[in-house]
């Protein structure tokens, strides 16, 4: 097979994804118990008519998937009259809605908080990458050591700890020498330059910390693991025998094939770190996406859970395609047949 069949399929399977997560997207927060308008409407003393002209605004007053009455006065046309329907055809015009609670274009509250997630993402994934990396080196290195234990240890009991609760445990033994929530000091605007942004990467620490500690555990595991393997083949034993001394052949043979699986990895890992990211946000307040998904539940916002949801589910698929395609690039043992 060639390398442009290759790229198609792989291209047919990512796009055959996209259309299940839309499907399932859009269910999936429907079956979630509460009447979203009876939580829009605040007031006990609204009447059931106001009630329902909010349903009819926002289209809620339709069947979610078929409509039995509509197919019984127009036919085909009115059974597919439903708020699935509705739903499609919005998101192909690039609609995601207005939100239930605020009254706003989903599309404009994620344009201002995608940026923030972001940020954490990246710093949390990128130091995390880094120090992963070169703590399973230095382990597999000294395989067997003290040194290679105690790493050891500390990859398994992180990587057992949940999110949230690490978060936690950092809020409590920070002293309140960090901000302990949000992402500014009240009062500071971008209009005030440096001091915004310096406050705003003070609010990052603690945050960008959690998620650090907690996943390179899982880039430190798999890098030992894999030199330890590459280390035991023949290739190394034949270097060996060359005469090269024991760093050369660390650097030179054993850690560019080690490094392999971890671009897998690391793209696979981004889905875990964008769910551990809604943790964080939640626990120190920061207004990104996962804090948006997690106040849209509560209140049963549909067309925010389904824009983030869609954005998350989207951001995971473009890792996994480019993931594939750089291993078949960065592996010629990697036959794209």
């Amino acid at each position: 097979m060639q390398r442009s069949d290759y790229l198609i399929r792989k291209l047919f399977f990512a796009v055959a994804t996209l259309l299940a997560v839309i499907v399932f997207n859009f269910f999936l927060f429907r079956i979630l118990p509460g009447d979203p308008v009876k939580l829009i409407v605040h007031s006990p003393r609204m009447t059931t008519e106001s009630q329902e002209r909010i349903r009819v605004n926002f289209g809620l007053d339709k069947p979610v998937w078929f409509n039995e009455e509509g197919y019984q006065e127009a036919g085909l046309k009115g059974a597919f009259d439903t708020q699935f329907t509705a739903y499609i055809r919005n998101l192909l015009k690039g609609d995601l809605g207005i939100s239930f609670s605020t009254r706003k274009d989903v599309t404009e509250l994620l344009k201002e908080r995608v940026w923030r997630t972001v940020v954490l993402v990246v710093l949390g994934e990128f130091l995390a990458i880094f120090l992963g990396i070169a703590l399973g080196m230095i382990a597999a290195w000294r395989r067997g050591t003290s040194l290679d234990t105690g790493i050891l240890l500390y990859g398994l009991f992180t990587w057992a700890m949940p999110t949230f609760f690490f978060g936690i445990i950092l809020l409590m033994i920070s002293g309140g020498r960090f901000p302990i929530g949000g992402m500014v000091t009240p009062g500071l605007k971008p209009e005030d330059g440096l001091a915004y942004w310096k406050d705003v990467g003070w609010h990052l620490i603690l945050p960008t910390l959690t998620l650090t500690i907690l996943y390179l555990s899982e880039y430190m595991l798999i890098m030992r693991s894999s030199v330890v393997e590459v280390l035991s083949e023949d290739f190394i034993l034949t270097a060996k025998a060359k005469g090269m001394n024991a760093f050369q052949i660390f650097r030179d043979h054993a850690l560019k094939n080690a490094m392999l699986p971890m671009v897998t990895i690391i793209a696979l890992t981004l889905g875990y770190t964008v769910g551990g990211a809604i943790q964080v946000e939640t626990v120190f307040s920061w207004p990104g996406i996962g804090r948006l998904m997690f106040d849209a539940v509560q209140k049963r916002d549909y067309p925010v859970l389904q824009g983030t949801f869609l954005l998350l589910a989207v951001s995971v698929i473009i890792a996994n395609l480019v993931a594939d395609l750089l291993y078949a690039t960065l592996d010629p043992r990697v036959k794209p047949d």
